[in-house]
Order: C-alpha cells, then sequence, then structure tokens
C-alpha cells in the first residue's frame, strides 16, 4: 500500500464534487508537472491518498482510493500526459490545516512542507498514520 496527497482549489474541483462522481470516481486529469505524472505512474489500484483544498482552505479534507492505473490524459493529445482515477473514500471528520502540518516535528519532511506547490505528491506511512491521527482518523484508513 502506499500513500499519496492530491491537491485541488476548491473552486474548481473540491472534495464534494469528487463524491458526487460516486464509486466510479473519475480521472485526474491536467496535471502539467512531470514529478506529479510520475507519482501517478507509480501509484497502484487500492493506493489511498489525502485531499487537499490548495489556495482557499489549505487543509486535508477527505480520503480517496486510486480505482484506475495511470492512462492517457483525456485533456491531452500529447501521449507524455497520463493521469490515474481516483475516488472519495470518506470525509476527514476534523480537517487537518496545513498551519498544523507544518507546526507538526513529526511532519516537517513531508512533501506538503517541502513541495508545497507539487500537485500530486507521496506520502509515507508515518506521515499517513500522524495527518490521520490529526484528523480523528483513528484506526487510520
Amino acid at each position: 500500500m502506499n500513500y499519496w496527497l492530491f491537491k485541488s482549489e476548491p473552486s474548481v474541483f473540491s472534495f464534494e464534487d469528487l463524491k458526487a462522481k460516486g464509486k466510479g470516481g473519475t480521472q485526474w486529469d491536467g496535471v502539467r508537472n512531470y514529478a506529479a505524472r510520475n507519482n501517478m505512474k507509480a501509484m497502484q489500484i487500492g493506493d489511498l491518498g489525502f485531499f487537499y483544498h490548495s489556495n482557499d482552505g489549505l487543509d486535508v479534507v477527505g480520503i480517496v482510493e486510486v480505482c484506475a492505473l495511470a492512462h492517457q490524459d483525456s485533456t491531452s493529445d500529447d501521449p507524455r500526459w497520463e493521469c490515474v482515477d481516483i475516488r472519495a473514500v470518506k470525509d476527514v471528520p476534523k480537517p487537518v490545516t496545513l498551519e498544523q502540518v507544518k507546526a507538526n516535528p513529526k511532519l516537517a519532511e513531508m512533501a506538503l512542507v517541502r513541495l508545497g506547490r507539487l500537485s500530486v505528491q507521496p506520502a509515507t506511512p508515518a506521515e499517513w498514520k500522524e495527518v490521520c491521527r490529526m484528523g480523528d482518523l483513528t484506526p487510520a484508513p
């Protein structure tokens, strides 16, 4: 099991929008960064991720699951751009803010702190467990 973090501006695509897509989920399209694309290419079906509202909110608000492996991004004709499909799993009962993440020494090396602009990021098992604990998700999914 690998863990990830997906960032989206809630005014563009929110966790509520993802939940409305249902069990089929949707493709995580429009990513035009090689590191983020490579992260998606490394994902496996069943991997879990945090859904993070960027710019407005700045908090982890939900848990998602990868439901389709990397494939051509339908928003681009360029074969270099691939994406995965994700679906909503559950809300985070107590959203975890960026401020809380930055204040937690256990999360000092988290990509969210170090690589703030990267839209699709890995999270270590320890980071996953800690953010889940902070968000009142126990036991962590």
